[in-house]
């Protein structure tokens, strides 16, 4: 529980540092640019937008862990509920991997 706790904590960090995003619109263009190094899909969304982000991050490349609730996800960011995140940045993408493994 700690360990999702310091994920959602970083999550927050890597909004304030601007370095993701959290709309689906804007989820799914950085998803298909290729500057999205990081999919943190909510482990209760629905069936047909996980399928939608599991086959774009397969297609593209992008790695797709799935953590959290879409409760939490908002809270980390300080908005309403959120289905999907994107991290943007190396560096952040990494942290949150290690912690999820």
């Amino acid at each position: 529980m700690w360990m999702m706790n310091k994920v959602l904590s970083l999550l927050g960090l890597a909004r304030r540092a601007g370095k993701l995003c959290f709309h689906e619109a804007e989820n799914l263009r950085v998803i298909r640019s290729g500057a999205a190094k990081l999919v943190i899909l909510a482990s209760d969304a629905g069936q047909a937008t996980a399928k939608k982000y599991r086959d774009k991050s397969s297609y593209f490349g992008v790695p797709l862990v799935v953590a959290a609730l879409k409760k939490e996800l908002g809270r980390a960011l300080g908005t309403s509920p959120r289905t999907a995140v994107v991290i943007l940045d190396e560096e952040f993408a990494l942290r949150v991997k290690k912690l999820l493994e």
